[in-house]
């Protein structure tokens, strides 16, 4: 079956689209660190790996990500089987709980912990707990970045094990059950080994997501002397300025090396462990716990105390202070920081327009891309639109996994110069963050879109076609109404995630142009901690409302499109 005209015309500008965004971009940052005298060369990457300093950070990268990935595993493993195997009370609380570390900015949750745990910690100082003036912060040590590394990404594992539980089939579990297996058994014997696949898959996505994390290694690993190579590649382009591009187009390429790596194995180890007894989302497994119910629920929430309550309040509490390390008291109390950042700093006003503007614009392109992409990815009887369709889907997973600093370089080095015909320069605006967005976000709208495309009947489009409408019709009264929810869903999850994002636009950034994220970062690394935890605050009250919003849209999509409405 031919192409229509219409559909034609949009796989032609979406070609065009991956081209500019995707392929001209990356390409040119590998043509920049794998060339030495214009040839193909891979000097540049054996020059900067004779670097000693190049050399510690990635061993800092590969060790940080790794040992953070194992106990963001084991955390969120344990959490997601407790969640969905057992009878405990008010689960979707729970999880919405759970996962709202990771729609926190990770710059925030560094911000946070630092806040309540060190000697100037407003809420320690308030309780009388606070250690000795002077002495060495708890979290400014590589076991620190490691630990928050963990708790950021441990939501990460509990969605992807969640999501696996709902189609792990019912019959083996009953049967072990009817057996006689207990619990620990059914679990040892048959529910882990099932899971094989998806927890390789779950380290491999937290290590990915910890190897391209700026915001916690920036601040944690900057005081601690444990220099990482996004830490690094931001160090020296800060430094040195555009001039260093080259120095640091290498290292990026090194960073993006890394994480395609970790994918190609995390593909492999899937494809040795894979299981053909997955079956569509049923009803979960309800273990009674009978008297351990209780413990399991002290688990969770003490667990939630811990990675949530205490450095959100710690956090409140410098806010609130007149100067950080004071205590929390009626002489102390103030909401100055609030009034500062939200009606007198002229630079924090514009970073939430910027936020709003650049995010809320990726957010909608990407929606409209997603049902457009969505559609071709899912068309039956294969073809071109369907091959087309499923390779662009592979590379917005790629781009996603690529660290958010290596999508920052290649578009400095596409965009630095002047566009051809127009001669307008995109470096140093909104504009360059705004198409960074769209690389890097893109497949967190697609994925939602993608799978409400599987769930509709194909005989739609043939009906559609017999009775006369033509792709652009057919797009706008059939396709697109039926998946609108799905793409506002990703939509609104694109903005949340860009909204609060240091790691793609540390690099970016201008005077006038700033973001939410590098606003506060900059307050932080200026020494302006309580307005860095005033502007946290708001930002987590703004993501919390957004997360809410998501949640009443949810209700009319399918099970497991949003993730804690389960």
């Amino acid at each position: 079956m031919g192409l229509a005209r219409g559909e034609g015309l949009t796989l032609a500008a979406l070609c065009i689209f991956g081209a500019v965004l995707f392929a001209l971009p990356l390409g040119l940052l590998a043509k920049v660190g794998l060339t030495g005298g214009g040839l193909p060369s891979l000097d540049p990457l054996r020059e900067a790996l004779a670097s000693g300093s190049v050399r510690r950070a990635a061993w800092n990268s590969l060790e940080s990500s790794a040992l953070s990935g194992l106990a963001a595993l084991v955390l969120g493993t344990g959490l997601a089987l407790i969640l969905g195997l057992s009878d405990v009370r008010a689960k979707g609380v729970a999880v919405f709980a759970l996962l709202l570390p990771m729609m926190i900015p990770p710059q925030v949750t560094a911000i946070a912990w630092v806040q309540a745990l060190g000697p100037s910690s407003v809420v320690l100082n308030t309780l009388g707990l606070a250690p000795p003036p002077g002495s060495a912060h708890p979290l400014y040590t590589p076991f620190g970045v490691m630990l928050l590394l963990s708790v950021q990404h441990t939501p990460l594992v509990l969605l992807v094990v969640l999501a696996a539980l709902r189609t792990l089939p019912r019959e083996m579990t009953e049967a072990a059950r009817i057996f006689g297996a207990r619990p620990f058994r059914l679990l040892r014997r048959v529910i882990l080994p099932l899971l094989a696949p998806t927890l390789a898959a779950g380290f491999m996505l937290a290590f990915v997501s910890a190897l391209g994390n700026f915001g916690i290694l920036a601040i944690l690993g900057i005081p601690a002397r444990y220099t990482t190579l996004p830490v690094l590649i931001w160090n020296r382009l800060s430094s040195f300025g555009p001039g260093a591009l080259a120095d640091v187009a290498v290292i990026s390429m090194l960073l993006a090396g890394v994480s395609l790596v970790a994918i190609a194995l995390q593909f492999a180890m899937q494809r040795r462990m894979r299981s053909a007894v997955v079956g569509p989302p049923q009803p979960p497994l309800r273990i009674a716990l009978g008297p351990l119910r209780p413990v399991a629920e002290g688990v969770l929430a003490v667990y939630v105390a811990i990675t949530l309550l205490l450095p959100l309040t710690a956090l409140t509490a410098t806010a609130l202070v007149k100067t950080y390390g004071l205590p929390l008291t009626a002489e102390t109390l103030t909401f100055g920081n609030f009034a500062e950042v939200l009606l007198r700093q002229g630079s924090t006003l514009r970073a939430f327009g910027n936020s709003t503007l650049v995010a809320g614009g990726a957010a909608l392109v990407i929606a409209g891309l997603a049902i457009l992409i969505g559609h071709a990815a899912t068309r039956r009887g294969g073809g071109l639109p369907r091959r087309f369709g499923a390779g662009f889907a592979t590379v917005a997973d790629v781009s996603y996994a690529i660290p958010g600093l290596v999508i920052s370089i290649a578009f400095i080095l596409t965009f630095i110069r002047p566009l051809p015909v127009v001669g307008v320069s995109l470096y140093n605006t909104l504009g360059i963050i705004f198409l960074a967005y769209l690389t890097a976000f893109l497949s967190i709208g697609l994925k939602s879109v993608v799978a409400a495309y599987g769930q509709l009947d194909p005989a739609l489009e043939d009906a559609a076609r017999v009775s006369g409408a033509r792709y652009g019709m057919r797009m706008r009264r059939v396709f697109a109404p039926l998946v609108a929810p799905a793409a506002a869903s990703g939509a609104i999850l694109v903005f949340l995630t860009a909204y609060n994002e240091v790691t793609v636009s540390a690099l970016l950034w201008s005077t006038g142009n700033e973001t939410i994220g590098t606003a506060i970062f900059n307050y932080e690394d200026g020494g302006y901690t309580t307005l860095a935890a005033a502007m946290s605050c708001v930002t987590v009250v703004a993501t919390m409302l957004l997360m809410a919003a998501l949640d009443r849209v949810g209700r009319r999509l399918p099970p497991g499109v949003v993730p804690w409405r389960a």
